[in-house]
């Protein structure tokens, strides 16, 4: 049986509501940082995250909590497929003030559900997992480099 969620966080240097304004702009996890700069998620919206190296992934909003909590969906298996319910995975932002910083905490979750073969799930979820810890720290780097 896979393992089906990717849990990461890190503390970062920077107000919650700088953290908050870069969270909250749809796929900046895996889009050109220019794509979606400035971008605000809304509930029920959808993106195109472009990516030159890894390809383009629709990307859907699926809750905003101001300001500690937001959910996307996206199909990182199958780039430039459209979104459904046996190709997405759920990732969840969920952020918690700490001292003069804020802590991010990300899940990943749905690998197991996805359809396709075990090694398709289970290169998934590698390529995530692999993934993230980049993701976190060139976000923080943005965040901490933005609010000093």
């Amino acid at each position: 049986m896979i393992q089906d969620r990717i849990e990461r966080e890190t503390l970062i240097e920077a107000p919650l509501e700088r953290v908050w304004s870069l969270v909250t702009e749809p796929g900046f996890w895996v889009a050109e940082p220019e794509q979606v700069a400035g971008t605000v998620a809304r509930e029920g919206e959808s993106v195109l995250a472009k990516n030159a190296q890894y390809g383009d992934f629709p990307v859907r909003v699926e809750k905003v909590e101001p300001p500690t909590y937001v959910a996307y969906r996206w199909a990182s298996a199958f780039p430039g497929e459209e979104l459904r319910g046996d190709n997405t995975t759920l990732v969840e932002f969920t952020l918690t003030p700490e001292g003069d910083g804020t802590r991010l905490r990300v899940v990943e979750s749905g690998f197991a559900a996805l359809a396709g073969a075990e090694e398709l799930r289970a290169k998934a979820l590698e390529d995530n997992t692999g993934g993230w810890p980049q993701v976190l720290d060139a976000f923080k780097k943005r965040a901490e480099e933005s609010s000093a």
